[in-house]
């Protein structure tokens, strides 16, 4: 095992005393850390931030009359908003239930929501489209 070692020291140093160029990766281990860093900022760190600040606006923007969905499912009307709280009525009975502004999923009008409503669900991969049967009329057998 200690014979590895020094054959690979070896080489290493003979490669540069031959004046080879060292390698990208051969470089110091303190910029590829600083590079992964970069990359774990640029690609984890700072899209989940602009997300969190969306969030936090949409939430800071609620008004009476909105309509919207909890990450439970609940939909319902605002009727009531303080600093940490959201009052949803859910039916027409005016049922009324409070939630944390934190248990807020999405934001829209009514009509946004019967738009989307309206829209015909899309297929599935790998499935065909549902076709609705046509009706059709039977010829008289008067031959």
């Amino acid at each position: 095992m200690f014979n590895l070692i020094e054959t690979a020291f070896a080489a290493s140093t003979t490669g540069a005393a031959e004046g080879a160029p060292a390698g990208l990766l051969g470089g110091s281990p303190i910029i590829m850390i600083v590079v992964m860093v970069a990359i774990f900022y640029f690609m984890l760190i700072r899209p989940e931030n602009k997300r969190k600040k969306e969030a936090e606006q949409m939430r800071n923007s609620l008004k009476k009359g909105d309509w919207l969905t909890t990450i439970g499912g609940l939909y319902g009307k605002v009727v009531a908003i303080t600093d940490r709280t959201v009052v949803l009525e859910t039916s027409e009975d005016r049922v009324r239930v409070e939630f944390l502004k934190s248990a807020i999923g999405t934001v829209g009008t009514l009509e946004e929501q019967e738009a989307a409503a309206q829209r015909k669900p899309k297929a599935k991969k790998g499935e065909e489209p549902v076709e609705e049967p046509a009706i059709e009329e039977k010829a008289s057998d008067e031959e």
